[in-house]
């Protein structure tokens, strides 16, 4: 059995505002590098408001071989057909999710900085788990700190991939690809400027710092 490198992968969330000229800002990041998700996370609006924004990105993403995930809600993600849903610890289980959106769905977990959330999820059947916030975050404030610990242990200990999110940019999240996160999530190191050019900027770090395989 063969020992394959370890890859990490870029994961972007959404911006709050996905109107206007955000679909094309959206091809232009994902034509820019691969990109393994997208995840929809739009609050305050009806269902019926989200699910008319959320088609042209979905069409977006399912051209580019990028899965399209909703952040919190179950029930629009189904609606939607989408990939997966992304649930925070108030959201509903990943059982309920699977039985809402089928065994094919990508369904992700937000675990904070505990071990034992993480674990929890994996027995669930979370198909991934996101730690975080491991830098102060321009989009979400979160007093949970973990370190690169937890995601090295992680990564020894169990198969499920994690995801790495808060406040991570092209500049910081070396020491998160060398330890092991098998995702970067990030948006406002993305959506701040230029997508295209952090969308590559992203990669030349990642590739910097992947571990020799």
């Amino acid at each position: 059995m063969t020992d394959t490198p370890h890859t990490t992968h870029l994961y972007l969330i959404s911006p709050q505002d996905v109107g206007g000229s955000f679909p094309d800002r959206l091809e232009r990041a994902l034509d820019a590098g691969e990109v393994a998700a997208f995840q929809f996370r739009v609050k305050g609006l009806d269902q019926h408001d989200e699910a008319q924004l959320a088609a042209p990105l979905q069409e977006i993403c399912a051209a580019r071989d990028c899965a399209f995930i909703v952040n919190d809600s179950i029930a629009l993600a189904k609606r939607l057909g989408a990939d997966g849903v992304h649930l925070g610890q108030s959201d509903g289980s990943p059982q309920e999710a699977r039985e809402a959106l089928g065994r094919e769905a990508q369904i992700g977990v937000t675990c904070h900085a505990s071990k034992h959330l993480a674990l929890e999820a994996g027995e669930a059947g979370a198909d991934y788990v996101a730690f975080g916030s491991f830098f102060p975050s321009e989009t979400k404030a979160s007093e949970h700190r973990p370190d690169l610990e937890l995601l090295a242990w992680w990564q020894a200990v169990v198969e499920i991939p994690c995801v790495a999110i808060g406040g991570i940019t092209p500049e910081n999240c070396g020491p998160l690809v060398t330890a092991g996160a098998d995702f970067l999530a990030v948006s406002h190191a993305v959506w701040g400027g230029d997508e295209a050019e952090a969308v590559r900027a992203f990669h030349r770090a990642i590739t910097a710092a992947a571990p020799e395989g």
